[in-house]
């Protein structure tokens, strides 16, 4: 029998509202670490801090879309997600984005061999960032992919980044930041995959609430790692042992 008290689904258009009250409530843009970098309120070595812990992420990002191509089932669905490994690994040694993100470190004065060893990084930021990895490879293709749509809102958050750290900062510049411009659109293009993929199989209420689900985790997953950021370089600024920490200036 048909369960007369469950909810019913929601339209692909409700689904894709809800999505997006999720950025606008729990997106890290709005985040007080964020408000600091933007505003030009860090130091160097607040500055460097997030760009070092930020490397773990942006370089696990290719492992975690690796897991998730393994699953697909269909070619058409594979190569679509394959761009993704192209865009962050590069198709030759030192292209692609997290190559860029390393030169972004280095362009705020960080040894990139130290970036690439994740030595000192936060502890938070590996355990979040390792738990956003095992998500995707663990959960449903559709909640993997679902996830990913924090994408939706990255255009609004590498706007403020960019002319805030270029307008407050004079030791960044455009080719420091140059990580960002691909990115304007190549996250456009990869939402629309992603967000009409959700919105054709996320059909019973119970995969939508999965799908609903699956952004929040993610937004936890950005926000914890700037709430360690926080916690660690600017109150109570207690670095854990281990953690990067910056020269005194």
């Amino acid at each position: 029998m048909h369960d007369l008290s469950a909810p019913a689904p929601l339209s692909p258009d409700e689904l894709e509202a809800a999505l997006r009250r999720i950025g606008a409530e729990r997106y890290h843009n709005l985040h007080p670490y964020h408000r600091l970098l933007h505003g030009g309120r860090l130091n160097r070595g607040q500055v460097q801090a997030w760009a070092l812990n930020r490397y773990y992420y942006q370089s696990s990002i290719p492992a975690k879309d690796a897991t998730l191509i393994a699953r697909l089932p269909t070619a058409d669905l594979r190569r679509e997600w394959r761009r993704r490994l192209v865009d962050h690994d590069g198709d030759a040694p030192g292209t692609g984005g997290v190559a860029r993100w390393l030169k972004l470190a280095e362009g705020v004065g960080l040894d990139p061999a130290y970036v690439q060893s994740t030595a000192g990084i936060l502890p938070t930021t590996r355990f979040a960032v390792d738990a956003y990895v095992a998500f995707v490879r663990d959960r449903s293709i559709l909640e993997a992919i679902a996830s990913s749509l924090t994408e939706m809102f990255s255009p609004t958050i590498i706007a403020e980044r960019v002319s805030g750290m270029l307008a407050n900062y004079a030791w960044i510049t455009q080719e420091t930041l140059a990580y960002f411009t691909p990115r304007l659109t190549q996250a456009p293009r990869d939402v629309n995959f992603a967000l009409g993929y959700v919105r054709e199989h996320a059909r019973t209420r119970a995969e939508q609430e999965a799908v609903l689900a699956a952004l929040r985790f993610k937004c936890d997953v950005l926000w914890a790692q700037l709430d360690a950021l926080h916690h660690a370089y600017v109150a109570p600024a207690l670095i854990p042992p281990g953690a990067f920490t910056p020269e005194q200036t």
